[in-house]
């Protein structure tokens, strides 16, 4: 018996600009055949050192953390995804060698300044 392979459907969102910071995805809806790879554009925009975030909502559920990098070169790993933090191309683009049908969701690019002096205490920006 044989099967045609699944579809892996993304749908990317850009979260908003604050303060001169900002992330960039490139890609608004896209379609991929099951066990083919899969990349997610994201760059970003920042006067200072972020903090870099991918988060992942599956239909029926709330956002959830994927994978972050705190540091520049930081490479994450989860769930068959993987993203490299790199300061020369400022980008944190979301990679995975085979895409499954389960991978089908929205998936979010996100940053964070870190604050490393403060002349008054650290101030948090949603």
């Amino acid at each position: 018996m044989s099967s045609s392979p699944g579809l892996v459907t993304v749908i990317l969102l850009m979260l908003g600009q604050t303060h001169g910071n900002s992330v960039t995805q490139m890609d608004g809806h896209m379609s991929r055949s099951e066990g083919t790879s899969v990349t997610i554009n994201c760059t970003y925009s920042t006067s200072g050192y972020p903090n870099l975030f991918w988060y992942v909502q599956y239909p029926g559920e709330g956002p959830q953390l994927l994978l972050k990098a705190m540091n520049a070169n930081d490479k994450g790993t989860n769930k068959g995804f993987e993203a490299t933090y790199n300061t020369e191309t400022t980008s944190f683009h979301l990679e995975k060698a085979s895409g499954q049908e389960s991978d089908s969701a929205v998936y979010y690019c996100a940053l964070r300044d870190t604050v490393t002096q403060t002349a008054g205490g650290a101030e948090h920006k949603l």
